[in-house]
């Protein structure tokens, strides 16, 4: 039986345990003088002696979420859409106490939505208690009912650094919260001790010589070998396996015979993974030799004569046998020992253009543009996401921009603190280009499996520094102005890429078109299931119907109206039913509730989102005075058809907010850490900030349009319609930032685009253009609207999750269904 902490919630030394916990404490006195003192501890005694171990505490006080954490549920495999996959602990602070609970499973929506997060102020309004009958004398809370209160734990403490094994089951240590190929936590060693070894006096065998006796052989000589290529770190663990430790990394070695794969595995992963970096020479011994998984991906080695042992690789484990490791300092390699340097392929941007698809490459640049992180599901329905971003790189060569496509690489303090004017080296990319398909589209890189990644203050000690291209590179940032650089830097926001094929039929792909397309109707379950941060790409069919501009100034209103109502609403709304929460009809009018806000699993994001955005559009659009010659007014145009059928809907969803997260922002140096909070995920646990500042993200410069579209669909059955949003990306410091000419083939957009930043550059010069413009640009808009009216198309809609209820819903492509069978670009 393990030893409780003071988050632990066991029953096991209560004494030792309100020790403890009274001493983590801090700000105990304010939490007192409010009432709040101790009152966590008075719970778990009170629901701990209750009959039906169940309370629901009276009015109670607000306490802090200082750690949410993610462990692996266990079990036998679930059935589809029945057990979670991952179970979730909660440090809550009172003032005076840091209690750990259990989330009851059914409320892991507030954590996958970040409704519930590190630094969240809550009421916990119902909790159990659960005792272990595997585990003597042990148990814990359980969070069952919570309701979220304003403002923010911000002088909350943090819990202590070394954290205690996960409250359920039989699960050692946490997961990082939002991806699973990151380390986290304290068994992760940052840097093992090296060895003071004399390799002199060893035995050593050779990868060839290995390669020719491994199967006559149980024992095998020590090998010293150098570590040229890394992986990222695989977990796999499932529910009904019980290994304490399920990870797993390749890497490639070498010797002066040739490469061969190494695998570490499970419990030695935390040992060595950060230790081992490219360029490390080890010496190891008592290792394993098998046959080398097929199926697995290779890296392209910086040396093309270097002979590949393929059929074996070198497997390091705890037991069978037991494995040792020794790292040799580099300052004791001897230029004897025939152990090859790491090679690199690095090119210039200049070269890109010039190279196939899939060809690998290593490249460095200063950083000009990077987007928010950002997940995507692994397997539809899992729980289970990547988490990317994107970026922009320079190099001198050419006036285009290395794009990057950024996978976390096992190397979470490079990922969340890649931030403009940083340089940028990304190893082991691959380009990618569809020249075949689409000849028009942007080419871009993209990490594989061993990509790694370094930034500013990472590159110290690297084997590249000594790489022609790297020195070219860093002479060439000697001669940049400094400040005029800064002025073309930009972070955050939508960023549209990579941008649909020019043609449906390619979008589709391998996918049958009836595969692809989902109903407007089904949007709300789409929106539903949407993690936090989590992007998809969606095409429905329907007809463009309206079309209306929203200024800068209202976008901000309306951005930071949504950013404010969303404490109170979310909650009131999280307790409604869906039909309260879905406009359904034109008599429908929801009446705001007067109900106790809760925090639960009733109401979806997407439905709350809905049922907010109901009142403040129809106002909106009942405002705007409209001429039935036209159907345009100053700022919008809406169909014929449209001012036929929009009152007799049986369904209307709006989904045309712009938020601020959605927004791509100018960089600024002296704010850059509150910016990269801003654009990374929510942190796991929270961390007091030492520096305080008042600045709001809405007060950093966009740097877009001046303001967005609101573009109606109306479905193809004309009984229900979308808004959605269309964001015109224009950046007149740096014109290739967002791709334009990738929608030139998009007639509508592109002159929204345009129009868009015509505006830009003419306040740029001083005038003032906020309105819809009455020009022949804005006829052209119009033009290409009247084109499609009452048209099927398709369109391409980009969708993610931003936390609470805040989901964007954009237009990315509109595609014009010609004929059965035939479908072209609009």
């Amino acid at each position: 039986m393990q030893d409780p902490t003071p988050e632990r919630g066991g029953s096991a030394h209560p004494a030792e345990e309100r020790r403890q916990g009274a001493a983590a404490a801090a700000g105990g006195a304010a939490a007192a003088a409010s009432g709040g003192a101790c009152w966590l501890q008075r719970v778990f005694e009170e629901v701990r002696g209750s009959s039906r171990l169940s309370v629901a505490p009276a009015e109670p006080p607000p306490v802090t979420v200082v750690a949410v954490e993610r462990y692996l549920a266990e079990g036998p495999p679930p059935p589809p859409a029945a057990a979670a996959q991952y179970w979730y602990d909660v440090t809550l602070a009172d003032g005076a106490r840091l209690e750990r609970c259990y989330l009851a499973p059914r409320l892991n929506g507030l954590v996958q939505r970040a409704h519930l997060r590190a630094g969240a102020r809550l009421r916990l309004t119902r909790c159990s208690y659960l005792y272990d009958e595997k585990r003597l004398n042990y148990g814990f809370l359980c969070l069952e009912e919570l309701e979220r209160v304003g403002g923010d734990g911000a002088d909350a403490p943090p819990p202590p650094r070394r954290r205690p094994p996960p409250l359920r089951g039989e699960k050692k240590r946490y997961l990082p919260l939002w991806n699973n190929e990151d380390p986290y936590g304290d068994m992760w060693v940052a840097d093992k001790t090296q060895a003071q070894v004399d390799v002199s006096k060893t035995a050593l065998t050779s990868l060839g010589q290995l390669e020719m006796t491994w199967r006559s052989r149980v024992h095998f000589h020590p090998l010293l070998v150098r570590v040229l290529y890394k992986s990222r770190l695989r977990y796999y663990g499932k529910p009904e396996k019980k290994l304490d430790m399920p990870y797993q990394a390749y890497f490639e070695v070498a010797d002066s015979s040739g490469m061969m794969s190494m695998v570490l595995w499970n419990s030695l992963c935390p040992e060595w993974y950060n230790s081992m970096k490219v360029g490390t020479v080890l010496l190891l011994e008592q290792y394993a030799i098998k046959t080398s998984y097929p199926f697995k991906t290779q890296p392209t080695p910086g040396d093309s004569q270097m002979k590949r042992f393929a059929t074996i690789e070198i497997s390091l484990n705890v037991r069978d046998p037991p494995t040792k490791i020794s790292i040799i300092p580099e300052e004791m390699v001897k230029p004897e020992w025939g152990l090859p340097e790491v090679k690199y392929r690095f090119i210039t941007r200049s070269e890109l253009d010039n190279l196939p698809n899939n060809h690998s490459c290593d490249v460095i640049g200063l950083v000009t543009f990077v987007g928010r992180a950002e997940r995507a599901r692994k397997r539809e329905h899992g729980e289970d996401f990547w988490l990317y971003r994107w970026a922009h790189a320079i190099d001198g060569t050419s006036d285009q921009p290395f794009i990057l496509e950024l996978f976390a690489t096992s190397q979470p303090d490079v990922f969340e603190h890649i931030h403009p004017m940083t340089y940028l080296v990304c190893t082991q990319m691959r380009v990618v280009r569809d020249l075949a398909e689409n000849p028009s589209s942007t080419i871009y890189l993209t990490t594989s499996n061993e990509s790694q990644i370094f930034i500013t203050g990472w590159h110290k000690g690297q084997p590249y520094t000594k790489d022609t291209k790297v020195k070219n590179f860093i002479q060439w940032t000697k001669t940049q102005s400094e400040a005029d650089r800064m002025k073309k830097t930009v972070i955050g926001g939508y960023y549209p890429f990579p941008r649909p094929p020019n043609n449906f039929l390619k979008y589709c792909k391998n996918n049958k078109v009836e595969s692809v397309l989902k109903a407007i109707g089904e949007m709300e379950k789409e929106i539903e299931d949407l993690h936090y941060r989590e992007h998809k790409r969606i095409a429905v069919q329907g007809i463009i119907s309206a079309i209306r501009y929203i200024s800068s100034s209202n976008a901000a209103e309306e951005a930071s109206g949504a950013e404010l109502k969303d404490t109170s609403r979310s909650l009131e709304s999280a307790a409604m039913s869906k039909e309260d929460c879905v406009h359904k009809g034109k008599n429908t009018n929801p009446q705001k509730k007067e109900v106790k806000p809760t925090l639960g699993p009733h109401c979806t994001p997407g439905e709350q989102h809905q049922h907010q955005a109901l009142q403040s559009k129809k106002k909106g659009m009942s405002a705007i005075p409209e001429t039935e010659e036209t159907g345009r007014t100053r700022d919008s145009w809406q169909s014929d058809l449209w001012a036929q059928v929009k009152d007799k809907l049986m369904k209307y969803l709006h989904h045309s907010t712009i938020f601020p997260e959605s927004i791509p922002r100018k960089f600024d140096y002296v704010h850059k850490d509150l910016l990269m909070q801003q654009y990374n995920l929510y942190a796991a646990v929270h961390q007091p900030k030492e520096t305080r500042t008042d600045k709001n993200i809405n007060e950093f410069k966009s740097a877009s349009g001046l303001g967005y579209y609101e573009v109606t669909v109306l479905g193809i059955n004309h009984d229900v319609a979308i808004d959605v949003a269309f964001l015109p990306l224009f950046c007149p410091e740096d014109p290739h930032l967002f791709q334009l000419e990738d929608i030139q083939h998009d007639t509508l957009l592109s002159r929204m685009s345009c129009i868009s930043g015509c505006q830009q550059k003419a306040t740029s010069n001083g005038r003032r253009h906020d309105m819809f413009p009455l020009s022949s640009e804005t006829d052209e808009i119009v033009k290409a609207a009247m084109d499609l009216d009452g048209k099927h198309v398709v369109c391409i809609l980009d969708i993610c999750h931003l936390g609470d209820d805040k989901v964007e819903v954009f237009l990315s492509k509109i595609y014009k269904t010609v004929e059965p069978g035939v479908l072209e670009s609009m």
